[in-house]
């Protein structure tokens, strides 16, 4: 039986931090074979914890659903919500993860955080969870290595 949509095709607010957003998920409808789902979030913002300074990154996240699958637009509300939250680069990435995890207990997820530079350091954090499913193809994340003006 199917969870009811709360966001989905109605006006949403939006969360005011990660704590409260809610992640939604509706029947995965190929429960039967092994797949990868991509989100990418290219212009995913936080904030220093420490400085108060907004923080930008490229998020890539991509997952083997077992069950259930992640609804999008709650995903959006979610990543969205970080835009007033303080904290690390590491925190941020690896907390979506484990949200998302719970959230849908995928069979495999990675999520890619390449962070632009705070301090003149770029920081790229990368996470994975479980074991990638036998005969299933991963893309590239396809996200360059920050270079600057070289």
């Amino acid at each position: 039986m199917a969870k009811k949509l709360t966001l989905l095709g109605k006006q949403t607010k939006g969360w005011m931090s990660p704590d409260e957003a809610v992640i939604e998920t509706v029947p995965n409808p190929h429960a039967d074979v092994d797949y990868v789902v991509r989100f990418t979030c290219p212009e995913f913002t936080s904030l220093c914890p420490l400085t108060g300074q907004p923080d930008f990154a490229h998020m890539v996240i991509d997952y083997v659903p077992q069950k259930r699958i992640i609804e999008s637009k709650s995903l959006k509300l979610f990543m969205a919500s970080f835009r007033n939250h303080g904290a690390f680069h590491e925190d941020c990435t690896v907390g979506i993860a484990k949200r998302l995890i719970k959230a849908v207990k995928p069979k495999w997820l990675r999520i890619g955080g390449y962070w632009y530079p705070r301090g003149g350091i770029p920081i790229d954090v990368f996470y994975q969870y479980g074991e990638l499913p036998s005969g299933v193809w991963v893309a590239d994340m396809g996200v360059a290595p920050y270079r600057g003006r070289g």
